[in-house]
């Protein structure tokens, strides 16, 4: 199948016609749909589609696919990797699922919610608190990421350490593949073994596999009662040995335990006005257990905890929320991290994974080598330590302009990722590869994975229509 450079009158008609009333938008209008909220990620596209229903989108790829025209699945626009943008070439059509709002089910019995793909995060949460029950998966863009691009990107959130990822989230899924059939795999059940995992081929393919269209998703039982600390640790070494005693004292109710480094605080509050809690502290970790109404609470449990290491001297201070409105304030300088960074200046972003046990090796080595290049750089690492996963994002020195920081990309890449693959990590473990990690996959994986990454590509998608230029470096 010959992909075109350009789309003609004729294919554009059809797709309008296809997409419904309503469904479809052209000129500059398509500017928001074409341009990521941060970093840059730019493209161009004759047409953006939303059609609002899953027949839609498959009538939408038929005739894709019978004319070789590329299409960009797209959700609510919040990725950080540049996979939900088109490219520059100006031949790829943005399908966004934004109008799929619908419903279909929630099962109380089974703990379960069915949604089409562009109901938001929020939303989902919201249904599931109507109903009693609880969704966990947490983003800082919950308010406008779709669960559709959630499942294609498998988000994590700060809740994986005990909930797990959308992955674990995820049940079954309706999938449009690329020839425009529609797989219903709306299956919400725990146990399921006959045959391949299909869903799971589509959850984390960033659209290149598949369109999902609706998803059938976990719940769970709502927290009644809610533990929030922020903890001054003298290194990231003492923060994977206060999580190990907490998973000791706290089990299953810990849900949350991020690590951020001093320097988060101080960019905070000078770019956003937060106030620091605990100044002077090189290392915080903000942690959350939840759980059912229980004697003690779970803020008593967690002070409890908290005061015998403070004895011992595994941490030097803390802070415990004791309201709702001073446990939001403390998230409120880990959420608005991305802000905040991007109002301090110019960061290479990494989104990295290693084992929880290689934390501290990693920051000491990753820190001393970007010391030793570039002096004066500023860290301003955080993220999901209880998990592995660590956002570190070094900004520039002070003296440099931004453009001079970002024309070291590769180079501090380079440097950060070896370190990562040393020690068996990986070099993104929640944003996705998109066309951010595209080049940098074929050192992180074996020429054996890559191989079997294209096989799936090629079986799936032969015609290479569905979201070209991502994930996998040519």
């Amino acid at each position: 199948m010959t992909i075109h450079a350009t789309v003609s009158a004729d294919i554009l008609a059809r797709l309008k016609e296809a997409a419904g009333p309503g469904g479809s938008i052209e000129g500059a209008e398509t500017e928001p749909y074409t341009v990521s909220w941060r970093d840059n990620w730019t493209g161009k596209t004759p047409l953006v589609l939303r059609p609002d229903t899953t027949a839609r989108v498959a009538e939408i790829v038929k005739i894709c696919a019978a004319t070789g025209t590329p299409i960009v699945p797209q959700g609510g626009n919040t990725g950080l990797t540049g996979g939900g943008q088109p490219r520059p070439v100006g031949n790829e059509i943005v399908l966004c699922t934004t109008r799929m709002k619908a419903v279909r089910e929630i099962d109380e019995l089974n703990d379960t919610i069915t949604v089409d793909a562009g109901v938001t995060l929020v939303e989902v949460q919201n249904l599931a608190a109507e109903a009693g029950r609880y969704f966990p998966l947490s983003l800082a863009a919950e308010g406008t990421c779709q669960i559709g691009g959630n499942l294609a990107t498998n988000a994590g959130g700060v809740q994986v350490l005990r909930y797990g990822n959308a992955r674990a989230l995820c049940l079954g899924l309706e999938v449009v593949t690329a020839d425009g059939e529609v797989w219903d795999g709306l299956r919400g059940l725990r146990k399921d073994n006959a045959g391949y995992d299909m869903k799971q081929v589509f959850i984390g393919s960033e659209g290149t596999l598949g369109i999902i269209t609706a998803a059938t998703l976990r719940l769970f039982p709502r927290p009644v009662d809610r533990g929030v600390a922020l903890v001054a640790v003298p290194s990231p070494a003492a923060a994977v040995e206060l999580l190990a005693r907490l998973r000791g004292s706290l089990g299953e109710l810990l849900s949350a335990f991020e690590l951020i480094h001093e320097n988060c605080f101080h960019f905070a509050a000078a770019t956003m006005g937060h106030a620091d809690p605990l100044p002077g502290a090189g290392w915080r970790v903000l942690i959350q257990a939840d759980g059912p109404d229980g004697d003690p609470s779970l803020t008593g449990r967690v002070e409890t905890a908290l005061g015998s290491l403070l004895e011992e001297g595994l941490i030097t201070d803390a802070v415990i929320a004791t309201s709702g409105a001073q446990a939001a304030a403390l998230w409120r300088i880990r959420e608005d991290q991305a802000e905040v960074q991007q109002k301090t200046g110019a960061g290479i972003k990494h989104d990295v994974s290693v084992p929880v046990s290689a934390i501290d090796a990693f920051v000491t080595e990753a820190d001393a080598a970007l010391d030793a290049r570039y002096p004066g750089v500023r860290h301003c690492t955080f993220g999901h330590a209880g998990d592995g996963n660590l956002h570190y994002n070094p900004i520039g020195p002070a003296d440099w302009t931004g453009a001079a920081w970002k024309a070291e990309t590769d180079a501090v890449n380079r440097i950060v990722h070896d370190i990562v693959l040393k020690h068996r990590g990986s070099i993104t473990a929640e944003h996705g590869v998109g066309r951010l990690r595209r080049e940098e996959l074929t050192r992180a994986r074996s020429a054996v994975e890559l191989k079997l990454m294209r096989a799936m590509k090629a079986a799936l998608d032969p015609r290479g229509i569905l979201n070209p230029g991502k994930v996998l470096p040519d």
